[in-house]
């Protein structure tokens, strides 16, 4: 019985011993890692930061009436081009009672006023020519009834302005009569034939009846995030991509940085603008959304190599690559970089672009392709 049991353990260490020699064998076996090797590209190479927003007119102009009262007319819709000086809308006063009753008194007030120095002149005039009085006390009474009548006249126009908006001898100066006050296209016209109108004071700013701007004159406003805003200054170039303009990028100068930011989401965004330049012949519509490409930096036509190429040495951090110097017989080069765009860097020296460098994550890549 015991020798039974002794021969299966024999048995089984054996086993166990062969098995493990065969995995050994097996493993030494496998072939070695043969590494791939990649040159060096001439590329240019651009770091930038993204910016959101849109695209909005340089000067928009918003047309609000001088007096208040009920559209009667709209002459304009938005779309149109128009100059300084076009009637954009007619408005019909409502009269206040309180201003009429007031300015109806004055009116009487004046009349009264007017037929006392006409009574007053006449009977200078009589004594006048009868030679009675003098030329200064009969030319006192004729001015004194010159500026009587003309209150009255003063007062007669007031009533008509608080009555309609205007009078006969305003002529084209009527404030009934809503006009441009720039050249451009209309964006917007948010009234219609019927709906009330508020003048524009020093204690309201009105309704605005239309908004007028030059739409060769477009920028870009966006936000930027509080992370970035410190690699940004003024008249830095910039491409701007419209989504609703495929396959084109527009050139913009950056002319303005808000020295305050805004909390938004839990973030900080400080408000970008950037002027569009050689536009051509594109119309962009105001409000269309665009990204708005900030270039920090810009390496024209340099020699360039894939980022996942590059080593960092454990103690020093300092780059540098593989070189094959014999078949899979590798040489270590230190490098020194330039600009980077996340895919490729510059390399300002260290290698020449015959240099075959190695793919030192082969053995990573072949894993991943295998599953």
């Amino acid at each position: 019985m015991k020798k039974g049991v002794t021969i299966t353990i024999l048995i089984f260490i054996a086993i166990v011993f062969f098995g493990a020699l065969y995995y050994l064998y097996a493993k030494n076996k496998q072939s070695p890692i043969v590494y791939k090797t990649e040159k060096a590209e001439t590329k240019t190479i651009v770091k930038n930061t993204i910016a959101t927003g849109n695209i909005q007119p340089d000067q928009e102009v918003l047309i609000k009436p001088n007096i208040s009262g009920i559209i009667e007319e709209v002459y304009i819709k938005a779309g149109e081009k128009i100059k300084a000086g076009d009637m954009i809308a007619k408005i019909r006063v409502v009269a206040n009672v309180s201003n009429v009753s007031s300015t109806q008194n004055q009116v009487q007030a004046a009349k009264i006023a007017l037929d006392n120095q006409e009574r007053l002149y006449l009977r200078q005039k009589t004594l006048f020519e009868k030679d009675v009085i003098s030329a200064n006390d009969f030319d006192a009474a004729e001015v004194a009834y010159k500026q009587a009548k003309q209150t009255y006249l003063a007062a007669k126009q007031s009533l008509d302005i608080v009555k309609t908006g205007t009078t006969s001898s305003f002529g084209n100066y009527a404030n009934t009569l809503i006009r441009s006050t720039v050249n451009g296209m209309v964006l917007d016209v948010p009234v219609k034939v019927g709906n009330q109108v508020i003048e524009s004071n020093n204690f309201n700013e009105g309704t605005t009846i239309a908004s007028v701007a030059d739409i060769g004159k477009m920028i870009f406003v966006g936000k930027i995030d509080e992370s970035e805003v410190g690699k940004i200054k003024e008249n830095m170039p910039i491409e701007i991509t419209v989504g609703a303009i495929e396959n084109k990028k527009f050139s913009a100068v950056l002319t303005y940085i808000a020295p305050k930011g805004v909390t938004e989401n839990g973030a900080i965004q400080f408000e970008i603008k950037a002027k569009l330049e050689n536009r051509d012949d594109t119309f962009i519509r105001a409000g269309l959304s665009a990204n708005a490409s900030i270039i920090l930096e810009k390496a024209d036509k340099v020699l360039a190599i894939k980022e996942s190429l590059v080593q960092f040495d454990k103690k020093t951090q300092k780059p540098y690559v593989e070189v094959e110097t014999a078949p899979q017989k590798f040489q270590r080069r230190d490098l020194v970089l330039g600009v980077s765009d996340g895919i490729y860097v510059q390399v300002k020296s260290g290698i020449k672009s015959t240099d075959k460098i190695k793919i030192w994550n082969q053995g990573l890549i072949d894993e991943k392709e295998k599953k």
